[in-house]
């Protein structure tokens, strides 16, 4: 009202008339868009006749006024608590009332039990009566909430009553008392379509808390729960009715709450196990029906009875003791979700569901002292969800989802949890004919793209079939159906070419791997023993036949995939230089069988020669790759390990300048020499790159004094240094000098003439400070003199060089600079 008074105080000072009800719409419209320009010409002042102002745009016209409507009462916390709260809570006081008179009466022996439960009815009776009296009444029947909260606790005070006659005195036997149940639910839906809402409220709390006031064991767990399931049952009838899914969702969270209180309360006493699991059964199955029925749309809503009834299930599976009625209670579910879900695709989830948490009961099973019946539970399962999986997987993702965990499932879990129940050709057959079901399943999805079955199905049959092939292998030979799998995934991936199956074949290469642990350790141990400087490694080598068999074969399968460079997705890098690096392991190991130094003497015979060779054959694979441009990332690593194993080793930790070890006796042609000429040689012969050229000469200078060395002290280069041997160095480094310096000139390669330039500074210190002061007399003499004659003589045949190549250089600067621009 105070909104409507305000916008017609507006239109009164804005000075439009109100329309009356004669008027038109049309006329309407234009006495009000008269009014507002006369209003706006008002304010607008006259310009002078030369100017030109622009008429201002009249503003829309609002659509005519409509008659006020009432307006509801706005919420407010004074009119919950003053208004709606006591009303309620009065109703259930009454309620409460009833009850504990009763139980006063009892406990004081005051009344029989005939006349406690006459009483408890006419009260009942009596509440009723008196929300029909309230809507009737002047002064009631303005609010219909006294009648309702009436109503509500007289149809809770009947079915306790009902409850005290039949289970508790039983002045009522059982036949009339489901009567008279079905009389008191009967009138209570009509009390409830009548009242509304808060009466069927009220008799939900009073119904549900009957039998706590009364006593829930007295008559035993029977009588209970079917009372409980008969007014479940009339709740879920009225919320269907009136399409409250308000109450069938509050009925069924009342009812799981009723479950738990039992199974709290009973303890040691298993009778009862069964009909509490027969009504979790009931309950869940009954509420995922009620729940659509009531107009509910939310689908986790409707899902969530059936998910609370498989966590009850597989709750009291262990107090039944996985026998036959736990399981008959689950699979009977089960088969209740599966059948709503083949009604309406929104319960598939819970059918997703029911088999997830069959896996889990059936793993409990399993491990259970008693499983004479899990078995065939477990055969029950698999064809009571693999066959409508398999039926109506062309449906949708999930019913294939759902074909594949029941085919795959129960059998992998029996296998795991109980491996004695079958022999292994049996495991073997069971587990490849579930492969070929899973087979058959991803080939009829194998234009489906990048589908999350198809996917499963490849992997389920990859698993199957590695686990059933194994069981007609040795358990050491894993690796054998492993690398098949291996294989079989790549080669499926490039037939389907999908791309989210080329990742697949990782997988089974990380289960080779784990199944191969403890050599795959080993050779880790044994290569950081090397590269600290471990002299006999051999000695820590696994064995070369469990090497070969438990890594060689899903490695080379692997490797050999990685030639589609599509092949492992995102996950190549990672992966592929896994392999390679387990690949280069093992052939670190074979290539340490045949001269196995297992002696330290043995060492000093080939240590040498056995390290060069495995550094060459890394320089030379990967100079291979590099020069054909295949795989250049593998040819990188691989160079790069040959030089670091050249300077390690080599040269820094097991140099054979320091340590004794045999390189050959004859002049230039032996393994220190030979090894050292040949990283040269790799390098030089690649990419002219400046890393690239200054490695090859480094390796260059490391071969012309191992030249110098092994001729100075023979087959064994170890020991001091002497005075030829020192002038055999400052002669081969001057001799490289000037050969590049030369070749620079000659081929204008700037880094060669610089390098040449940089080495003959260093022999020229060297020879003045340290071969000089070993000199006396004419021999220091001559060297000086023989020095300085070549350092004047490649002076002055460098500043010709410099001098030509400006004089060639100086036209083209010219040129360019008589350029315009």
């Amino acid at each position: 009202m105070a909104r409507v008074e305000s916008r017609l105080a507006q239109v009164e000072a804005r000075g439009v008339a109100l329309p009356t009800p004669e008027e038109s719409p049309a006329a309407r419209a234009r006495a009000m868009l008269a009014s507002r320009v006369s209003q706006a010409a008002e304010t607008v002042p006259q310009p002078a006749p030369e100017q030109h102002v622009p008429l201002p745009q009249p503003e829309p016209v609002s659509a005519p006024l409509r008659e006020p409507q009432p307006v509801e009462p706005r919420f407010s916390l004074e009119a919950l608590i003053g208004g709606r709260l006591p009303i309620w809570i009065g109703g259930a006081a009454l309620v409460l009332a009833g009850f504990f008179l009763v139980r006063y009466s009892i406990e004081s022996g005051l009344l029989g039990p005939g006349t406690r439960t006459l009483l408890a009815a006419l009260f009942g009776l009596l509440l009723i009566a008196g929300s029909e009296a309230a809507r009737r009444l002047a002064a009631t029947r303005d609010d219909p909430r006294v009648a309702q909260a009436l109503a509500g606790a007289g149809i809770a005070s009947l079915y306790g009553t009902l409850y005290m006659a039949a289970a508790l005195y039983h002045l009522v036997s059982p036949l009339p008392a489901f009567v008279l149940v079905v009389t008191v639910t009967a009138g209570a839906m009509a009390l409830a379509l009548r009242h509304g809402p808060p009466t069927a409220a009220m008799a939900l709390v009073g119904g549900f808390v009957a039998p706590l006031l009364a006593g829930f064991d007295a008559a035993g767990i029977g009588p209970l729960l079917l009372y409980l399931a008969l007014f479940i049952a009339a709740l879920f009838g009225l919320a269907i009715r009136r399409g409250w899914g308000w109450l069938a969702l509050a009925a069924a969270i009342s009812g799981f709450g009723w479950i738990n209180f039992l199974i709290a309360a009973l303890g040691d006493r298993p009778g009862d196990w069964s009909a509490v699991g027969a009504f979790t059964m009931l309950l869940a199955a009954c509420a995922s029906v009620a729940l659509p029925a009531t107009g509910t749309r939310n689908p986790w809503l409707r899902l969530a009875p059936l998910v609370a009834g498989f966590v009850q299930l597989v709750a009291l599976a262990p107090s039944l003791e996985f026998g036959a009625l736990a399981w008959s209670f689950y699979l009977v579910l089960a088969a209740a979700a599966l059948f709503l879900s083949w009604r309406e695709p929104l319960y598939l989830p819970a059918a997703l569901a029911a088999l997830g948490f069959l896996l889990v009961l059936e793993l409990l099973a399993l491990l259970h002292p008693e499983r004479s019946i899990t078995p065939l539970a477990a055969v029950a399962a698999t064809l009571l969800f693999a066959l409508p999986g398999h039926w109506l997987a062309s449906r949708s993702p999930r019913w294939a989802e759902l074909a594949l965990g029941g085919t795959a499932g129960p059998l992998l879990v029996a296998h795991a949890a109980a491996p004695s129940l079958l022999a292994a050709p049996a495991w073997g057959v069971l587990e490849l004919l579930a492969a070929a079901a899973c087979a058959h399943l991803a080939w009829h999805r194998r234009s489906a793209g990048n589908d999350s079955a198809l996917i499963l199905a490849s992997l389920a049959t990859a698993l199957l079939g590695v686990l059933g092939l194994a069981q007609f292998l040795p358990h050491a030979w894993l690796s054998l159906p492993l690398a098949l799998a291996i294989l079989g995934l790549a080669g499926w991936a490039r037939f389907v070419q999908a791309r989210a199956l080329f990742k697949l074949p990782v997988l089974p290469f990380a289960a080779a791997l784990v199944s191969a642990g403890l050599p795959l350790l080993a050779l880790t141990e044994l290569v950081a023993a090397s590269v600290m400087g471990d002299r006999l490694p051999y000695l820590r080598l696994p064995h070369t036949g469990l090497l070969l068999r438990d890594l060689a074969l899903p490695t080379a399968a692997l490797v050999a995939s990685l030639l589609d460079p599509r092949m492992l997705g995102n996950a190549r890098r990672l992966v592929g230089s896994l392999a390679i690096a387990v690949a280069v392991l093992l052939l670190y190991a074979l290539t340490k069988q045949p001269l196995a130094l297992a002696t330290l003497d043995r060492f000093a015979a080939a240590g040498f020669l056995e390290r060069a060779l495995l550094t060459q054959a890394c320089l030379a694979a990967g100079w291979l790759l590099l020069r054909a441009r295949r795989f250049p990332s593998l040819g990188g690593v691989l160079l790069t390990l040959g030089l670091a194993r050249f300077v390690w080793f080599d040269l820094l930790l097991l140099s054979p300048v320091f340590v004794p070890q045999q390189v050959g006796g004859i002049p230039l042609l032996n393994a220190a020499v030979l090894h050292a000429a040949a990283v040269a040689a790799w390098l030089w012969t690649l990419a002219p790159t400046r890393p690239i050229r200054t490695g090859a000469a480094l390796a260059t200078l490391v071969a012309l004094l191992a030249a110098v060395r092994q001729a100075a002290h023979g087959s064994l280069m170890t020991g001091a240094v002497s005075t030829p041997e020192n002038g055999g160095y400052s002669a081969v480094l001057l001799g490289a000098a000037l050969f590049w310096l030369w070749r620079g000139i000659a081929t204008g390669a700037r880094d060669l003439r610089i390098a040449g330039l940089a080495l003959l500074t260093a022999v020229t210190f060297k020879v003045f400070l340290v071969d000089a002061a070993a000199l006396d007399g004419v021999l220091r003499i001559l060297s000086f003199l023989a020095l300085g004659i070549a350092l004047i003589g490649i002076g002055w045949a460098y500043n010709r060089f410099l001098g030509t190549h400006a004089e060639a250089a100086a036209p083209s600067l010219d040129a360019a600079a008589s350029t315009p621009g």
